[in-house]
């Protein structure tokens, strides 16, 4: 009785994005990279725009993979991180001193790092679960969710400054590299691998994610009330122990038979997709299609059929692709926003001690976001919904978030507006890459969904401006030169124009849907068809 291996590189995965997850902790040293450089609200706002930019060079780590082994790929993108951290530490704490611009270049190291991280991921959720992508995809990028709160918890072990994150950040992702290198080299995919059991791993996956989940509510819980150095070792220990489960679960999902492959590939859905396409529109159509305009807006240049493969120009023609752009740009990008400004907006509201709170709250919020976005998976068969009719619903707590921030400025307004911003932005996040493969195919996922998160860096650069211009506008100018801003007035502008801005990308996700769904359905057919005739056979074969 052997190990699937494809779960062993499942958890390798897990403990990847578990320790990568750098750039939630932006806000915890913000405040001092600020005061070290000597610099304005909008020049640090710049910095976390770099890290973002570096997120666009995302494409580079699909190159890497191509020439490259994907386990030296991992170690080249640990030693970059490692080299562009370390020396942030090192300016941070007075140890070095440099100029403006070697730090923007640094800061933008460290964001290519973070993409090279989660692209290294998605391969290899892609590789070994071909059939079961999306629940492999979201379970990974969920655990990126709690780095804040395992970082958080280390820091409080360390008992040290706001400092030590940087340190953290350059060393824990190089040490969960490795530690996830002998299950990575030890697997090899075969190149079509489809499991004689898939409800098996069904299950197998519904006991990972509540592991997950029972991993989350214990980082968000216990970490805000860890207050010693040593109820915060003790509780660490316990986040290690929670995060080794999931290598155990290879032993427990060994098949007791032989798995025998299945020698017939998966049929694509493009056959006969016309016919039953024109049955389709006549059925969900009625007479709301027939209308001219809603025909303009939702049924030019509409996807009809899910998975087929797009390259870079066709992605570029298709309307549905901007609509997508547009509704993460003005959803999850400026929640990523708002989480790079949580350091100001504390200290600006007068709960600098809170900023840990914070982050861990966003982080941790963003991690059950990341979970649910696996929803549409597990109800698969059971209660049909389009995963971009997900994402719509999604994006309806971002506005919500940013007009209860614009409408009080009291600290249970500050936890409730962290925690939607964090489970929208998270789920957004999961669920994005599914739907980039859902909607452009699945073998052109790492090229197109790296041309989809340049928004993040465009985002950064538009909706930090607009944040940073605000602060420094109603702030005072103290004897070092510094603007400091305290009060409501720093950010209440922001947060109404943030709101608005998501209120643009909750209609373009809301658009999206309406031009999708036809194509969901069918597949959902399509693949509910199969399987009832495989019941069948199975059932006389019996």
């Amino acid at each position: 009785m052997g190990v699937d291996g494809r779960w062993m590189v499942l958890a390798a995965a897990v403990w990847i994005q578990a320790f990568t997850g750098t750039n939630f902790d932006f806000s915890s040293y913000s405040c001092d990279l600020k005061a070290v450089l000597g610099i304005s609200q909008v020049q640090l706002s710049y910095l976390a725009t770099a890290s973002d930019i570096g997120k666009a060079l995302g494409w580079c780590s699909g190159l890497a993979l191509i020439y490259l082994p994907l386990p030296v790929v991992l170690l080249l993108t640990a030693a970059i991180g490692l080299g562009s951290y370390a020396t942030q530490w090192l300016l941070i704490t007075s140890r070095i001193s440099l100029p403006y611009l070697p730090v923007f270049l640094l800061c933008l190291l460290a964001g290519c790092s973070i993409c090279w991280f989660n692209t290294i991921c998605f391969v290899l959720c892609i590789k070994n679960f071909p059939m079961s992508r999306a629940l492999a995809l979201s379970l990974t990028i969920s655990f990126n969710g709690v780095s804040a709160a395992v970082y958080s918890l280390v820091a409080k072990a360390l008992g040290s400054s706001s400092s030590v994150y940087l340190l953290l950040n350059a060393a824990l992702p190089l040490v969960a590299s490795a530690v996830s290198l002998p299950p990575i080299l030890r697997h090899h995919p075969v190149r079509v691998y489809v499991s004689p059991r898939a409800r098996a791993d069904t299950h197998t996956f519904l006991l990972l994610y509540a592991l997950a989940f029972i991993t989350g509510i214990y980082l968000l819980s216990l970490n805000l009330v860890s207050t010693s150095r040593l109820t915060a070792c003790i509780l660490l220990a316990g986040a290690i122990a929670l995060l080794l489960i999931p290598l155990c679960i290879p032993c427990l999902v060994c098949s007791e038979e032989s798995r025998s492959q299945h020698a017939q590939l998966h049929k694509t859905l493009l056959v006969d997709y016309q016919s039953s396409t024109e049955d389709d529109v006549f059925m969900e159509g009625g007479g709301l299609w027939k209308s001219w305009c809603c025909d303009q807006l939702l049924g030019t240049d509409r996807l009809l059929v899910l998975g087929e493969e797009h390259g870079v120009k066709k992605l570029m023609r298709r309307v549905d692709f901007w609509l997508y752009y547009l509704a993460y740009l003005c959803g999850a990008t400026i929640g990523l926003v708002y989480s790079n400004n949580l350091g100001q907006i504390a200290q600006s509201l007068g709960k600098e001690s809170q900023t840990t709170m914070l982050v861990t709250i966003y982080s941790s919020c963003s991690f059950f976001g990341r979970l649910l976005s696996a929803a549409p998976d597990f109800l698969m068969g059971k209660a049909h919904f389009a995963r971009t009719g997900w994402l719509a619903v999604a994006l309806v707590l971002t506005p919500m978030a940013f007009f209860i921030l614009a409408e009080s400025g009291s600290g249970n307004a500050l936890l409730a507006g962290t925690a939607l911003i964090g489970l929208s932005s998270g789920f957004v996040f999961a669920a994005a890459v599914s739907v980039t493969s859902d909607l452009f195919g699945p073998n052109s996922v790492g090229v197109n969904h790296n041309i989809l998160i340049t928004n993040i860096p465009l985002g950064s650069l538009l909706y930090g401006l607009l944040a940073a211009l605000d602060y420094d506008a109603n702030g005072v100018t103290s004897s070092d030169g510094m603007v400091m801003c305290m009060g409501r007035r720093c950010y209440a502008k922001t947060f109404v124009l943030w709101g608005c801005i998501s209120l643009v990308g909750l209609a373009c996700g809301g658009a999206l849907y309406l031009r999708t769904r036809l194509a969901y359905g069918l597949t959902e057919r399509r693949r509910a068809a199969p399987s009832d005739r495989g019941d069948i056979n199975n059932d006389a074969g019996g």
